[in-house]
């Protein structure tokens, strides 16, 4: 009877497995097809001929390769910031005892409940007023800290004993050493962990880019490839190739630290 949970389990994981990635299987194929053969019925799933002709024409023609460089400036600045002052705010909450402390975290929490949006309008202007439209700074502020982000590091950070903090204390470590010589090298699992959402968050990030960029020598890669569907919207092949180098980066860093990503998710989950 087990044998047989055992064979339904795996068919039914194999099954779903395959529905969730032949999406993903068939895009890279038709990014392979030479010109026009994704359109003929019934449609291909394996190309007859595999050419790399349209990757190089997305460089060539369409200067991917600036709005590649945009979207990983903006993405590795992000993620590199978030973690320094989300850690710093989810640290404050965990370890430090001040009055009000629990009733603004609660507060802070109940943030989470607004469509990012809904405040996309007034964060506009006020960056418009701050001369910020049109640069990168524009793009990074709203993702350099973050409810999620905080919420995250301090539920993991509660994890640590406040007699291992003390005992740093007592021995002459400031605050700040104490963040930087002990949290952090205790907190590498859920670092990654944000490190991961954010960099993705960031990478995939479509809205916000077209709304504060206004020179298309400054798009980020989906922006661009979004103009690329509009104009080359017959061009099923040269989109899927644009559509392959858009998600490559974020598979690549998921698949290096999805050990330390879900160690994290776990360890800091149950946390209260």
């Amino acid at each position: 009877m087990k044998r047989t949970h055992k064979i339904i389990l795996y068919a039914t994981l194999f099954v779903t497995a395959a529905i969730t990635l032949s999406p993903i299987v068939w895009m890279v194929s038709v990014s392979l097809m030479p010109l026009g053969e994704s359109s003929t019925y019934p449609p291909p799933f394996i190309p007859t001929e595999v050419t790399f002709e349209h990757y190089f024409n997305l460089f060539d023609r369409l200067n991917l390769a600036r709005y590649l460089l945009n979207s990983t400036i903006i993405s590795v600045s992000v993620t590199a910031l978030s973690l320094i002052i989300n850690s710093m705010a989810g640290f404050a909450f965990a370890k430090y005892r001040f009055r009000g402390r629990d009733k603004l975290f609660r507060f802070l929490l109940a943030g989470m409940v607004i469509p990012a949006q809904v405040t996309m309008l007034p964060l506009f202007l006020m960056l418009n007023k701050m001369g910020f439209i049109n640069t990168y700074i524009g793009v990074m502020i709203p993702g350099m800290a973050t409810i999620f982000g905080i919420f995250l590091m301090r539920q993991y950070m509660l994890s640590i004993p406040d007699s291992l903090i003390d005992a740093a204390r007592i021995d002459g470590a400031s605050d700040f050493m104490v963040y930087w010589r002990l949290v952090i090298p205790l907190c590498k699992p859920i670092f990654v962990t944000l490190a991961i959402f954010t960099f993705m968050g960031t990478w995939n990030d479509f809205l916000w880019p077209l709304i504060v960029m206004t020179d298309d020598t400054m798009y980020t890669l989906p922006v661009a490839l979004a103009n690329l569907m509009g104009e080359h919207v017959q061009d099923t092949e040269l989109m899927m190739a644009g559509s392959v180098l858009t998600i490559l980066p974020v598979m690549l860093v998921f698949m290096v630290l999805q050990k330390y990503y879900i160690r994290g998710i776990m360890m800091g989950s149950g946390k209260g």
